[in-house]
């Protein structure tokens, strides 16, 4: 004989949480946090549970009277059983004491029936028959984090909701203390300064043309903002975890990047380098360095990783280098699908993302005074540009004029050796501008100009 089985579900766990908020209305400032609407089975449950909600975010005291009035305006009073319902709640719990470990027991069912659910709907994607198993992967995947995350499909969402969240974040914490969830910063004084910091969810396109240092500062950043305590993603598709691991070896050392390969250091240098090693083993930097990746990979490992570790920042190094789904007619489009995906991958995490970038060759075939490049450069696809919230470039004097061609050219500045200019020529929530930084070239190191101190060499 069949027999259906019921979803998980614990009644008399949800009669008690909602018995101890008629008891003493401020429990749902201990419980609201990790307990959803829809972690209710019984549906007048939820609906007494969704009435506290809507007192709380009035600032309304929270009592069987004031309860039994808000169902009346939601026209749910009647259907919950009416005022003799809410007093029968009150009656199965003496004291709202416990009602933290009641609520872990509903969110804990509320889990499994959201598991269950997404369960049935991977199913039916597996027998739609398709042959885009890259496509299901990734439907799948969604779904699962989505029920790992505790976050639906979003649907529209009153100003009114947005404005009194950001309110509630801005006045969450004293003055003088740093949020959390707040901006992650890359270290560099003036940069943070124009930017704000990276803002979460935000999309920040790195470029310039090779060997110009994008590398170099996209992982100077992931060392100063790990350094804050941020865990920091990084995909370096151009080197190995060996050789981006001793780049920041070196720099933190304060040793040439090539005598340390060779291991030709002196006593101090080895001491300053085992001192250095301590310190960076600390930092919470995880590197992937398989040097094929498609953006359906990426996505994978980095959301498996936020799972487990928690991510406050993603760097790419570099964008054109991801491969597509294999799907796409062109390059172009196939760069457009990449791009499109990290600012998805961003916002989906709710971390900021650095991605580096080639430029096309167009900045090398015009004159040298007009070598500063511009959003136009950007190789294979305006879409990296569309997607972008912030789309900076490294640009070099020196390394377009010799310091003779400079003094005949401009006599009254000095030569700008070992000057980058950081130029921001998009910025989606403020203003652009250009950043100067000092940039070592024995350390291969980015530094901010006003605190820049040549160390001296053994």
């Amino acid at each position: 004989m069949y027999v259906e089985q019921l979803p998980p579900h614990d009644v008399d766990a949800e009669e008690a949480i909602i018995g101890s908020l008629l008891i003493d209305g401020s429990t749902i400032f201990r419980v609201s946090t990790n307990l959803q609407r829809e972690d209710f089975y019984r549906e007048r449950n939820r609906w007494c549970y969704e009435a506290c909600l809507a007192l709380r975010d009035r600032g309304d005291p929270i009592n069987q009277i004031s309860v039994a009035d808000e169902l009346r305006v939601q026209n749910h009073l009647d259907d919950v059983g009416g005022p003799a319902y809410l007093s029968h709640l009150i009656s199965t719990v003496p004291t709202s004491v416990h009602a933290e470990h009641y609520a872990r027991i509903v969110a804990r069912l509320g889990m499994l029936r959201r598991i269950i659910r997404a369960g049935g709907d991977i199913a039916s994607l597996g027998y739609e028959g398709t042959t885009d198993v890259d496509d299901v992967l990734t439907r799948a995947e969604d779904m699962i984090f989505q029920v790992r995350t505790g976050r639906e499909t979003r649907d529209f969402i009153p100003l009114r909701n947005v404005l009194d969240q950001y309110l509630e974040d801005v006045t969450a914490l004293p003055p003088g203390l740093e949020r959390k969830d707040g901006p992650i910063p890359t270290g560099f004084t003036d940069l943070d300064r124009l930017l704000g910091g990276m803002q979460r969810s935000d999309m920040f396109v790195l470029a310039s043309r090779p060997s110009l240092g994008k590398s170099t500062l996209a992982l100077n950043a992931a060392r100063n903002a790990a350094g804050t305590g941020a865990k920091v993603a990084i995909f370096t598709l151009e080197m190995s975890a060996e050789q981006l691991a001793l780049r920041l070896l070196a720099n933190e050392a304060g040793v040439d990047a090539h005598r340390l390969r060779l291991q030709l250091f002196t006593n101090a240098e080895e001491e300053r380098m085992y001192s250095a090693v301590g310190a960076l083993s600390d930092l919470p930097i995880y590197i992937d360095d398989s040097p094929i990746q498609t953006i359906v990979d990426m996505r994978s490992k980095v959301r498996r990783l936020h799972i487990e570790s928690g991510i406050d920042f993603i760097i790419v190094d570099y964008l054109q280098l991801i491969s597509g789904r294999g799907r796409s007619e062109n390059r172009v489009q196939e760069i457009t699908e990449v791009s499109r995906s990290l600012k998805a991958l961003a916002r989906d995490l709710d971390v900021p993302l650095l991605a580096c970038a080639q430029l096309s060759r167009d900045v090398e075939r015009r004159e040298r005074e007009r070598r500063r490049p511009r959003l136009s450069d950007l190789r294979e696809s305006g879409a990296i540009e569309q997607d972008a919230d912030i789309v900076a470039f490294i640009y070099r004097e020196d390394k377009n004029f010799t310091e003779e061609a400079w003094a005949h050219l401009y006599p009254d500045k000095p030569y700008p050796q070992n000057i980058a200019e950081i130029i921001v020529a998009k910025h989606r929530h403020g203003p652009v501008g250009t950043v100067e930084l000092y940039f070592n070239e024995r350390l291969a190191h980015f530094q901010n100009l006003t605190t820049f101190v040549e160390p001296e060499r053994e």
